[in-house]
């Protein structure tokens, strides 16, 4: 049975941020709010937890995992962000965007897309999310708790450890949240291409 966690939403206690993180280091799975709807998060050495992701979620290998990483510079180790990029990625970050780009060695290579090597990166707008990122030290692997059959993200804490009890370890709850996805910017090559309209305006990719 998973755990619930409850969360203050402005002023995240450590005690219980440092509970999650410790999780994430056991290779446990959680199942956690962000600015766009709830995601499965797992350490980036948890194979498991990806495994586990890609069962819950009925996605195949080409699926573009995301790292959630805590700002620009964290972002910067695990994808190559070309001159052109860097500037509309730095002001559209924190916000809900996720960008794919090229990765980097530092990212295992089961996390990358098969084909294109790319994996998914954002920065979030959200305090537990910070709070969990900065104690953990690294990346938190992601994935938008969409359930098969479903077009948008899980809100409901409550609801997740009804559905998912016996497939994460821990559903953390911390206020309201929205379920509008991420904006999915794909900038693996010279121009930018929406891939999902989502939570953040893509209109500065469109031009």
């Amino acid at each position: 049975m998973a755990r619930f966690v409850d969360i203050h939403p402005d002023n995240p206690q450590p005690r219980l941020v440092t509970q999650v993180v410790d999780a994430l280091r056991n290779d446990e799975l959680i199942a956690y709010p962000t600015d766009s709807g709830y995601a499965l998060g797992a350490q980036l050495g948890n194979r498991a937890g990806r495994d586990r992701i890609l069962k819950i979620r009925e996605l195949d290998d080409r699926h573009h995992f995301t790292l959630m990483c805590k700002d620009f510079a964290q972002l910067g180790q695990f994808v190559h962000v070309e001159n052109y990029a860097f500037r509309a990625i730095k002001a559209a970050t924190p916000g809900p965007y996720t960008f794919i780009l090229p990765a980097t060695g530092e990212v295992p290579k089961r996390l990358m897309h098969p084909k294109k090597r790319t994996v998914g990166v954002r920065i979030p707008d959200h305090a537990l999310v910070c709070a969990l990122l900065e104690e953990l030290g690294e990346p938190i692997l992601t994935s938008t708790l969409i359930l098969p059959g479903e077009t948008e993200a899980r809100t409901m804490g409550w609801e997740i450890k009804e559905d998912l009890d016996h497939s994460v370890d821990i559903v953390v709850e911390s206020g309201e949240v929205t379920a509008e996805p991420t904006s999915v910017i794909d900038w693996s090559e010279a121009q930018p291409v929406v891939v999902r309209h989502g939570a953040g305006d893509v209109s500065r990719f469109e031009e």
